[in-house]
This record gives C-alpha cells, sequence and structure tokens, in this order.
C-alpha cells in the first residue's frame, strides 16, 4: 500500500509529522507538501511561474518532497507525475485549525486532498479544531483508525468524493464519539483592520471576529464544538439540480442572436 501525506501548513508542520508517524507502518509513505505554510489558499494552483522542488531529509534519510506552490500544486504534482503508480490513500493534515462548515471551501487541507478525489484515489482531509492546541496524538490515532478501514476496504469512496475530518481539542478519552455529520453553513465573521503604512497611506488586515455556529445537531461545525470527531463526506460536483427547472424558466426566451 502506498500513502501520500500532505498539507497545507508546509513541510515542517507538526501535525504532518504526527500524521506521518501514526501511520508509517501501515504502507509505503511518502510526504509531498508545500514548502511554506499556505493556509486559506483554497484551491489555488499555480500557472503563471514554474513550481519547483527539493528533498527533505531528516536524521539522514529522505522525509519528504517540498513544492513551492500551493496544497493544490503539490498533491496535483505527487499525482500527476512524482508518483507512479498513484498511491492507494491521500491523507491531507493533520491541520492546525478547524475545517468545518464554509471555512472547508477556503481550505487549503481540504482542496489538497480533494485532488486525489478527482482522479479516483481514496482522500482525506483531517484537522485539529484548534489554532493553540499543541497536541496532536488524538487527531493523529483517528486519523490511522480512518486510514486502516479505508485501505482495508478498497477504492469504496467513488470519484470526486472525499472525506473531511475535525477533531475536538480534547483527550480520546473526553471525546463523545465519532459522528457522520453534514457540512454546515456557519463560517467565520469578516472582519478587517484598518491600519497605515510608513508613507500614510492605508492598508487592510483579515481579522475575522469569531466563528457562526449552526445550531442544528447534524453540522459539523455544531458537533465539533459539542466534542465530537466529525466526518462529513464532500463532493465535488457544484450543480444546484433543485434549481435546473426554475432556471431552464429564467432564460426561455433568451436568443443570443436577438441580443445583437
Amino acid at each position: 500500500m502506498r500513502i501520500l501525506l500532505t498539507n497545507d501548513d508546509g513541510i515542517c508542520a507538526r501535525g504532518l509529522e504526527a500524521l506521518r508517524d501514526a501511520v508509517a507502518d501501515l504502507g509505503e509513505v511518502i510526504i509531498v507538501a508545500p514548502e511554506n505554510e499556505m493556509s486559506a489558499t483554497a484551491h489555488s494552483i499555480t500557472m503563471t511561474q514554474p513550481l519547483r522542488t527539493k528533498e527533505v531529509h531528516r536524521n539522514g534519510s529522505l522525509w519528504g518532497i517540498a513544492v513551492s506552490g500551493t496544497p493544490a500544486d503539490a498533491a496535483k504534482l505527487a499525482l500527476a507525475t512524482l508518483l507512479v503508480p498513484k498511491p492507494d490513500l491521500v491523507i491531507s493534515g493533520i491541520n492546525q485549525g478547524v475545517n468545518t462548515g464554509l471555512a472547508a471551501i477556503y481550505s487549503g487541507t481540504v482542496s489538497a486532498a480533494a485532488e486525489g478525489a478527482f482522479v479516483g484515489v481514496p482522500s482525506m482531509a483531517v484537522s485539529l479544531a484548534s489554532r493553540h492546541h499543541e497536541d496532536f496524538m488524538p487527531a493523529a490515532r483517528i486519523a490511522r483508525a480512518l486510514a486502516e478501514r479505508m485501505l482495508d476496504n478498497g477504492a469504496w469512496l467513488p470519484k470526486f468524493s472525499m472525506l473531511n475530518v475535525n477533531v475536538p481539542p480534547l483527550p480520546l478519552s473526553s471525546m463523545k464519539g465519532i459522528r457522520v455529520t453534514r457540512q454546515g453553513m456557519g463560517g467565520y465573521r469578516d472582519g478587517y483592520e484598518r491600519r497605515q503604512d510608513p508613507r500614510g497611506m492605508p492598508y487592510y488586515w483579515l481579522d475575522g471576529a469569531g466563528f457562526v455556529i449552526e445550531k442544528d445537531e447534524q453540522a459539523d461545525d455544531h458537533a465539533v464544538l459539542d466534542g465530537y470527531v466529525t466526518v462529513t463526506p464532500l463532493r465535488f460536483d457544484l450543480t444546484d439540480f433543485g434549481l435546473l427547472n426554475s432556471v431552464a424558466s429564467l432564460v426561455s426566451n433568451l436568443r443570443p442572436a436577438e441580443l445583437q
């Protein structure tokens, strides 16, 4: 079995190290990750400049391959070129910070795992739901347990689908359990602090003013705050099928040739 590990916190991140230690004996583990932290880059990819790679060694052994681009770049490059044949599993993480609700859309961690889903490789993103909690061990244990089941069941996830896993910042003994959830619609309240540079010109610094949580217990953001590990299946088909007929009615009388 071959397992590709990636992330958005950078190849030197502690969460990636904890993840690697947790799954090291499950097969051949290959790390391909951004050279630097690339949080909240969503599914951005590099097209106007080359991607550069370099080997990273620890204790005289190859640790992984650092990529100069985004998380999606790193995963895409690994799956398309660096790893032949493709891996049996892609795990992105362990992210330092929650990736529930609308935060999953902005997440480089989720987007890197999505690259595996795009090519039919079972994939999951794993996040520790805290920016400050330093104990990655519980999240790593959860990730390993899920990885074992995903590998044992083969390619059971359909193409274009993946799992988004969020782990509360608690000891394993204090977690209430694992809950399969839907993606919530909660997210950060956007706020920008206006500042002034030394030349007197204004600039703005994003400063999220808290996270809005859904009240629905089936939403991932609500459940992880309540002490549950959340496992949310995501699918990358953005079509709103419920609106197809309404939109068809909206455009039914439009004729391009008549718009000249």
